[in-house]
């Protein structure tokens, strides 16, 4: 048992050395602008936005580690406006970055964009949001099909026994996440759904990830079938957050399961309440400084070590994905909390008295 183990961690190394070599020669030959250089390397961040928490988080750990690193970035958000996104990257790349991080508002869009920074030399880091039907040249994100499975699988363990009806309210139809947390939940649901212990009543998806949208959904499905069902899926805590407003207004918030995922601090708040039942903590932390190693490793055409491969609609992106973690009353402490990720007072208003 221990050499089967030993044989498959080996193998793993080997996979990602080889992945890692592949990266590296590629980056060498496309060259980050300052490969070879002892100038200050200059990374640009482009972000589909910088609305909720946890984007400025992401912002604040990259800009930091990379300048620990000893470079610069530059910051631009597109307020969720494809058009925008491709000016900030055309203004990037104006700026002479060494190497361009994109977190796309729009993942089919921002093929565009790699491909203006592929003319200019310049390679590009796919951060959280795959970017599809390009010639990208490396993805680093959470295993974002296993986000979908642990939301429904949690979903699941803790329905009532018996026959359960359920609303499903999924993210931005542009985010490739948002349909990569879909067929996790559909691993998980659809033998249910097919034996018919499981029925979902009202499914829609939520434009942008507005939480205003997702309230609109709720609202049309409590209007439809009042409260007859027992668990609402939603697919990220802004989205969870407008459904518990809708349940609010309907007295019904606490009364139904509400998945979410982000670890939101309004979102942990409402697990302590009772309003929200779970949500999926992806530790940012870790993938922001990773994201900025390998962005300043690139900007300077070093080797790149990768985990996995990512297809993308053209071509296998080597990629670094993380895994994740759900949360719910029984585990804050030790998970969102412990990492520094919030506070004790952040999610309980207190330094401790629950």
């Amino acid at each position: 048992m221990v050499k089967l183990r030993i044989v498959l961690v080996t193998v793993s190394l080997v996979l990602s050395v080889l992945i890692g070599f592949c990266v590296s020669q590629r980056n060498a030959e496309k060259g980050g602008k300052a490969a070879g250089k002892s100038k200050e390397i200059l990374v640009g961040l482009s972000m589909d936005t910088l609305k909720e928490a946890r984007w400025q988080k992401d912002r604040d750990f990259f800009v930091n580690r990379v300048e620990e690193l000893g470079g610069k970035v530059l910051v631009q958000s597109a307020n969720s406006n494809d058009t925008r996104q491709i000016k900030d990257v055309k203004s990037l790349l104006a700026n002479n970055v060494d190497a361009l991080v994109i977190i796309p508002h729009d993942g089919a869009a921002m093929a565009e964009a790699v491909r203006l920074a592929s003319e200019a030399g310049v390679p590009v880091i796919a951060y959280d949001r795959l970017i599809t039907d390009c010639d990208l040249d490396f993805y680093i994100s959470f295993n974002n099909v296993r986000v979908g499975e642990m939301q429904a699988k949690y979903l699941v363990e803790h329905l009532p026994p018996g026959k359960n009806k359920i609303i499903r309210i999924y993210g931005a139809p542009t985010d490739n996440n948002a349909k990569l947390f879909k067929q996790g939940q559909d691993n998980i649901l659809n033998p249910l759904i097919q034996s018919g212990k499981i029925e979902v009543i009202h499914e829609d998806w939520a434009t942008d990830w507005s939480p205003a949208k997702a309230k609109k959904i709720m609202n049309a499905a409590i209007t439809k079938y009042g409260s007859d069902f027992t668990a609402v899926l939603a697919s990220n805590d802004g989205t969870a957050g407008g459904a518990v407003q809708a349940l609010k207004e309907a007295k019904l918030a606490g009364r139904v399961l509400v998945t979410g995922q982000d670890a939101d601090r309004v979102a942990c708040q409402r697990i302590i309440r009772g309003t929200q039942t779970m949500t999926i903590y992806k530790p940012v932390k870790t993938l922001a400084l990773r994201a900025a190693e390998i962005a300043s490793a690139m900007a300077k055409g070093k080797p790149v070590i990768a985990n996995g491969k990512v297809f993308n609609g053209m071509k296998e992106v080597p990629s670094y994905l993380l895994d994740v973690i759900a949360v719910d009353k029984t585990n804050m402490h030790d998970t969102v909390i412990s990492d520094g990720f919030h506070s004790e007072k952040d999610i309980y208003g207190t330094d401790g008295n629950k």
